[in-house]
């Protein structure tokens, strides 16, 4: 019998997609306001939102094997950490701009999800199923498993 805990648990990872698309959506015009120059009363909370969602998101992805409590505050704090790095280097030479902080911060967060994305890739333990199981059928397709089929393909010598 399904109780409502059950139904929570399903409510949240069917929720979590959609809000991460929000969140997607929400940075992207926070940028887009910003590099475009225009004068919104949207503008600053966006790009703020993109300024701490960003490298979070990207350290989130980064850190998979830590429990979820450990990974936000490590996220969190990394996202910090990453804004105020961009600003003390940039104000440093004193080119500090708003497009050259956002640039920066965007770039970080792109390497974080690419080394992220590229972990998932060599491990196959990080792997969904539906991944696993092409990796399976072009293995088996390759030949490796030829020998111990029930079918076998022999050659013939001219």
């Amino acid at each position: 019998m399904p109780t409502i805990r059950d139904k929570l648990s399903a409510v949240r990872k069917n929720l979590l997609p959609p809000l991460a698309g929000a969140a997607c959506a929400v940075s992207a015009a926070g940028v887009a306001l910003a590099m475009a120059g225009v004068h919104s009363p949207l503008r600053a909370p966006f790009v703020l939102f993109f300024l701490f969602a960003g490298p979070a998101g990207g350290l989130a992805a980064a850190l998979p094997r830590l429990d979820p409590a450990t990974r936000a505050t490590m996220a969190a704090t990394g996202a910090i950490v990453i804004d105020l790095a961009v600003a003390q280097s940039l104000s440093s030479p004193r080119v500090l701009t708003v497009d050259g902080g956002i640039t920066a911060v965007a770039m970080i967060t792109a390497l974080l999800f690419l080394w992220a994305l590229g972990r998932r890739i060599r491990n196959p333990e990080h792997l969904n199923t539906a991944d696993r199981l092409m990796k399976g059928i072009k293995t088996i397709g390759s030949g490796l498993f030829a020998s111990e089929g029930r079918i076998s393909i022999k050659k013939v010598k001219k």
